[in-house]
């Protein structure tokens, strides 16, 4: 019968890298693991210089173990058993540790940082591989093992860990400020909010809805996008903005060639106006070069010249199978390509410009008062903060 685990340990992998502002990070991911544990009441927390504990106390290991592994920062964790630093004790907690009525290879690797303990690392090996031995069929194997029991001798208590679970890795979310994502009902633009959060940066979403054009089904959609990857800082606010009225006004006072790029400006111009409100530094988009028209180089210098506020393309050098392998990955795809229209498909123009110049876009501009829908769309917003959906079971 395997031991019953009573915490897991949280390594923190590249946060270790990161000198001067070591402690900024682990306080911020102390901060991020508490929140996207607080569904397990009964948790408790221990913060360490190089790892983190968290104290079971009878919740589930394996559902605390599913919400861990989306929480950027951490680097890999372990279940483990915390037992005295006596050698009866460590042997028999590493036996327990383990089923021994299935055949497995093993290796013990010990290490020991209390240098006053009486055996050493080698000797703890042997000694637990011996009563494995004495109480099992398994064989040793120190090169391939099935199962490793790793056990760490400290002063004030030994850690037996037998499995190894890869985190989520990059900077825990929110140590690299707060960007504004926009966020279509894509496969792209959820990939890219996943990279962004994956580099330490706080995401606020921006949609833009088109009805009667756009359907309610599309602005769902989105909401469902934004719940899939809300998990991996807790909750994102999404900025819904009513684009219609801006839409007809773009195709009825310029040539439809230009309406994209139009559109675009338009939109990098309200998300700007968000950012400033809502203090965030940076702007990102789903963009990938060349993929669209939009997408140009030309199309992307005409586009930004409107906002001095950095734009982020997190999947701009990606080709198309390499944004869906990682679509597919953290679960966006099946409902990216569900087939709901949004407000940059269902105006495509025929024959969109691939190399729009900046001057013939100020032409086209000059013809109406854009500044002051630009600031009805800010104003008219509606704010909806999503959150991870809840298993039906779990409500019970």
């Amino acid at each position: 019968m395997a031991y019953h685990y009573d915490h897991i340990l949280i390594r923190y992998g590249e946060l270790s890298l990161k000198g001067k502002n070591r402690n900024t990070f682990i306080k911020q991911l102390y901060q991020n693991v508490r929140k996207a544990l607080s569904g397990f009441p009964n948790l408790e927390y221990e913060k360490q210089h190089d790892r983190m504990y968290i104290y079971l106390h009878g919740e589930n290991a394996d559902k605390v173990s599913d919400v861990l592994s989306c929480v950027f920062g951490i680097s890999s964790f372990s279940l483990a058993v915390k037992v005295e630093s006596d050698m009866d004790k460590i042997i028999q907690a590493a036996k327990d540790s383990v089923d021994l009525t299935t055949f497995h290879t093993f290796k013990v690797a010990a290490r020991r940082s209390d240098k006053m303990f009486p055996f050493i690392s080698d000797q703890i090996n042997r000694k637990v591989a011996t009563e494995i031995l004495k109480n099992s069929d398994w064989k040793v194997d120190v090169h391939h093992p099935d199962v490793k029991i790793v056990v760490e001798v400290h002063k004030e208590a030994t850690y037996i860990m037998t499995n190894r679970i890869a985190g989520a890795g990059g900077y825990p979310v929110g140590v690299g400020g707060k960007a504004m994502v926009l966020l279509s009902g894509g496969i792209d633009s959820p990939v890219a909010s996943y990279l962004m959060m994956k580099r330490g940066v706080h995401i606020e979403a921006i949609h833009f809805a088109a009805p009667p054009y756009t359907s309610q089904n599309a602005q769902e959609k989105v909401l469902k996008l934004a719940s899939m990857i809300s998990g991996y800082q807790g909750e994102i606010l999404v900025h819904v903005v009513p684009f219609t009225n801006l839409q007809l006004a773009i195709y009825q006072h310029a040539d439809e060639s230009y309406a994209i790029t139009l559109m675009r400006r338009m939109m990098m111009r309200i998300a700007s106006g968000l950012a400033q409100k809502r203090h965030a530094q940076a702007i990102a988009t789903g963009e990938s070069v060349g993929q669209v028209a939009s997408q140009t180089l030309e199309s992307m210098q005409t586009i930004n010249a409107v906002t001095n506020m950095p734009i982020l393309r997190p999947v701009v050098c990606m080709d198309k199978v390499e944004i869906i392998d990682l679509a597919r990955k953290i679960g966006t795809y099946e409902t990216s390509i569900l087939p709901y229209e949004d407000c940059c498909t269902i105006f495509d123009p025929k024959n969109p410009a691939t190399k729009p110049r900046i001057d013939r876009c100020e032409k086209y501009e000059a013809r109406w008062d854009w500044q002051s829908m630009v600031q009805d769309c800010i104003d008219q917003c509606e704010e909806i903060v999503v959150r991870p959906e809840v298993e039906q079971e779990d409500l019970f």
